[in-house]
């Protein structure tokens, strides 16, 4: 009979254990998603205005590529829904810079060997919820290639290839604090 109750207050233990466990588990209010992003609970909308473009030489669908990428980040990687304007968390910004500049030089030749685009985005990021969370900054990126090839054969992957980079700067910083 011993055994009986010592074996029945072993498994009551666990049980109260367990339910303890998954009460403090109920209790915690968290916000997971596959990308890592976290993002407020209360947060169901995500605006990202159009980022004018502010920067000399720069391709006139550069402001639009960019915009673009972001909205797709935002859309695919968290759980919000893209509205036009006035979201709960809301992107804008500008185009601030695209520059091309020559990084290696060849020996006896006025040429470069390998040429660097460079494009800068302000971004000013507001959370409706947290105040702490919003900032104002500048993000860069750059891509390099061969200046036998030219910027023009070149220009839309670069392109691509920084805004991929340029818009998860933002969202880590925005969304995964970093």
């Amino acid at each position: 009979m011993n055994k009986i109750l010592t074996f029945l207050s072993g498994k009551k233990q666990i049980l109260i254990l367990v339910s303890c466990v998954l009460l403090l588990l109920s209790s915690c209010k968290m916000s997971y998603s596959f990308s890592g992003a976290s993002i407020p609970p209360e947060a169901k909308t995500v605006s990202v205005l159009y980022f004018v473009n502010n920067a000399s030489l720069a391709p006139p669908t550069l402001s639009q590529t960019f915009s673009e990428a972001l909205r797709d980040k935002l859309s695919t990687q968290t759980r919000l829904a893209l509205v036009n304007k006035g979201g709960d968390l809301n992107f804008e910004g500008s185009v601030t810079g695209y520059l091309t500049k020559p990084i290696a030089i060849q020996a006896g030749i006025d040429q470069a060997a390998m040429n660097r685009l460079t494009i800068t985005v302000n971004v000013k990021y507001t959370c409706s919820f947290d105040e702490k969370k919003n900032f104002e900054q500048s993000f860069s990126r750059f891509a390099d290639y061969p200046s036998a090839q030219g910027i023009a054969s070149v220009e839309d992957q670069l392109i691509h290839d920084i805004n991929v980079q340029l818009v998860q700067d933002i969202f880590n910083r925005a969304l995964n604090d970093w």
